[in-house]
This record gives C-alpha cells, structure tokens and sequence, in this order.
C-alpha cells in the first residue's frame, strides 16, 4: 500500500485500505495488480486520467508529421520552367516536407531516358542547398523518381 504523497504504509487488508481511501476522499488504485501481494496507491484518479490526457495531447502536439509532397518534371522542361518548380520545392524542403520528383517518358521519350537523367541531376543542383538526395534516380516503367529530403 502507498499513500497519497508517496510513503509506504506496508501491507493491509483491502477494507483497511478502502477505508484510509474514503478518510481522505481519494481513490484506492491497483497500481500493480500481478504482483503479490497487488500493490495499491492512494491517488485522486480523475486528476490522474486528466494529467495522462494532458500530457498525450502535449505530446501529440510536439511532434512533426511529415508530408511527401510530389513535383512532376518532362523530359524536355525548360530552364526557367525548372526554375520556378525548383522555387516550389524549395519551399516544401523549408516547412520540412520530403518531396517526391517524378518524370514522365511518353511515346519515343522512352528511348532517350538518359536526357531524363540529367534533367533530374540539374534540378538536384537546383535544391541542394534545401535538400539532400535520400533515393536516387531510377526508372519504374515509364516513370523516372528521386526522393528528396530536408537538410537537418
């Protein structure tokens, strides 16, 4: 048995324990309910179940989820049209989001995946100072994907 502020009051009975509960108009609280004998601790339970939500909801509120966001290049893109989706990009990176860079090879592109490939190594250029590479380049079918992460 433990009392409210931590001391140990030893073993007793369980209606000893009720009644040194009610005298103090706390909660008697299976703390270990295995063990033998149970051990049991005088405590304000609807305080304590409001103090673990507190703290869940504290925790939930600290942590970052992140968000793979997704910018899709052509083969045959522009210098300034990459530019401004290296622009976009680079915003993501700052909130903290990965991004997926994908390109598409239609028809006869196909046969030409290397101009894919440095389409791809330029924009990595473009956001390097945002971002790092965490997947390299490759080729699924008929789409190109690079991962990119922000810099710690």
């Amino acid at each position: 048995m433990i009392a409210d502020d931590g001391e140990q009051l030893g073993v007793m009975t369980l209606r000893e324990a009720q009644d040194i509960a009610y005298d103090k108009g706390l909660d008697l609280v299976r703390v270990s309910p295995h063990a033998n004998p149970p051990v049991c601790k005088i405590m304000d339970y609807g305080k304590y179940r409001f103090e673990q939500a507190k703290k869940q909801k504290e925790a939930k509120k600290n942590q970052k989820i992140i968000v793979l966001k997704e910018m899709r290049l052509s083969a045959t893109i522009d210098k300034h049209d990459m530019e401004v989706k290296a622009k976009h990009v680079n915003k993501f990176l700052k909130a903290g989001d990965k991004v997926k860079v994908s390109i598409r090879f239609k028809g006869r592109q196909m046969t030409h995946t290397e101009k894919g490939r440095k389409v791809m190594n330029e924009f990595l250029t473009m956001v390097e100072e945002n971002g790092v590479m965490e997947k390299s380049a490759k080729l699924e079918g008929r789409s190109m994907f690079m991962i990119l992460a922000p810099k710690n």
